[in-house]
């Protein structure tokens, strides 16, 4: 057996192995989400503040702001807060507080719209969120955060707050689920984004997500994560991943707070938009990084590689055949990972169902595309630390250290 041959067995078992253990969590995630599906939220319902940041506004987002306004919750209260009067988003948000005390709502009097001015040492979203909780009622007992560009189930906040009656479990998430628009790059988004969804689960290594996260407002305190953690951040989900993590708490991945999202962009948008999710992780959650990284220059490697040798002169026909038939099983089984995608959006939103029925193959057609993304995306990350968001333009010096470069022009 010739060297080149040798060297393309161990990476092909290296790899094989990878991708089964994927496609292992894949099943575990839909068996999870089944199970929390399956069963009731619970009946615990404590008072709770709802912040909720907000820049610029897109076609959905009154349909997005509505939706927390029609939680199925007995005790809660909404903030918006922007960063600017100027800011779209405000004057939006002022028409449909206007609104809430319309049938089916929640009612203005439980709803307000912050101004919280522009950031100088932080992420504009986590400054944001800082301005936000300076008006929440003492007497609230839960703080829930949640992004306005994504659409909640009325059962969202019930289901999110539910798992806090354990007093073991210290942060509530969910996550978003990106739906295939009809546009390439918003197929390609969603299965690139669920990509990194299906790695929560029920085990330790789950990680909040600010779309969707709660805790008990004395865990909160306790934690420090307005003194310290968010004080020079741009990331407010890592950074209450280890302010929970260093107190030795545990993060609880809710499958019944997938929140629907759906976005169109540009190709240079959408890449820009996947570098800044690694930028982020690379300077915040290093391990995680260099283990994607890792993962990511395995696949692209021994692919490569695989199809050098089946070019090679020198490899003979039957070697060729057997590397070809590596390379299908592969495929199949980053495909039938994208495939267990399809399920998990069919049968948690069932009211895109004819929209699916359409475009819902997506995940898995597109999942062959998807690691020379990340891979992309995972080089990148190791040589810049600079990120565009909302406009802004930040420096990551390190993970409680960051610089706010430019801001675009109104």
């Amino acid at each position: 057996m010739s060297g080149p041959l040798q060297i393309f067995i161990v990476m092909g078992i290296l790899l094989l192995a990878q991708s089964v253990v994927s496609l292992r969590d894949g099943f575990s995630f839909l068996r999870y989400v089944r199970l929390s599906r399956s069963q009731p939220p619970g009946d615990y319902v404590p008072r709770v503040a709802l912040i909720i940041p907000a820049k610029g506004t897109d076609p959905a987002f009154e349909a997005n702001i509505g939706a927390f306004l029609r939680q199925d919750y007995p005790q809660y209260r909404v903030t918006f807060v922007v960063d600017d009067k100027k800011d779209p988003a405000f004057a939006k948000l002022n028409a449909l507080v206007a609104k809430a005390g319309e049938p089916g709502l929640m009612g203005s009097e439980r709803v307000s719209v912050v101004i919280a001015g522009t950031s100088e040492t932080r992420g504009q979203k986590v400054h944001n969120l800082l301005e936000g909780l300076k008006t929440v009622d003492p007497e609230m007992e839960v703080l829930v955060f949640a992004d306005a560009d994504a659409r909640p189930s009325p059962s969202w906040l019930m289901s999110l707050v539910a798992p806090l009656a354990n007093p073991q479990v210290t942060v509530s998430t969910g996550f978003r689920w990106y739906l295939p628009g009809r546009t390439f790059v918003s197929q390609l988004r969603a299965a690139w984004d669920t990509s990194i969804a299906t790695l929560l689960g029920e085990h330790d290594a789950s990680f909040p997500w600010g779309g969707s996260m709660a805790l008990r407002a004395p865990d909160f305190k306790r934690l420090r994560v307005a003194e310290h953690y968010w004080q020079s951040t741009v990331s407010d989900d890592y950074s209450l991943s280890r302010a929970v993590r260093d107190a030795g708490g545990k993060i609880r991945f809710e499958p019944r707070c997938l929140v629907s999202s759906r976005e169109d962009s540009t190709l240079g948008e959408f890449v820009r938009w996947t570098n800044r999710q690694i930028i982020i992780t690379r300077v915040y959650a290093p391990r995680l990084w260099h283990l994607g990284l890792a993962a990511h220059l395995l696949y692209a490697g021994t692919l490569i590689y695989a199809v050098v040798l089946m070019l090679s002169s020198r490899m003979p026909v039957p070697g060729k055949f057997g590397i070809l038939a590596f390379l299908v099983v592969i495929l199949a089984l980053g495909m039938a990972k994208g495939k267990i995608r399809s399920t998990v959006a069919r049968e948690t939103f069932p009211e895109e169902r004819e929209f699916l029925a359409e475009y819902g193959n997506r995940y898995w057609q597109l999942a062959p595309l998807v690691p020379w993304v990340m891979l992309w995306n995972f080089v990148t990350a190791g040589f810049t630390r600079r990120i565009e968001w909302r406009g802004i333009r930040y420096r990551l010096r390190s993970d409680h250290e960051v610089e706010i470069i430019g801001r675009e022009q109104a």
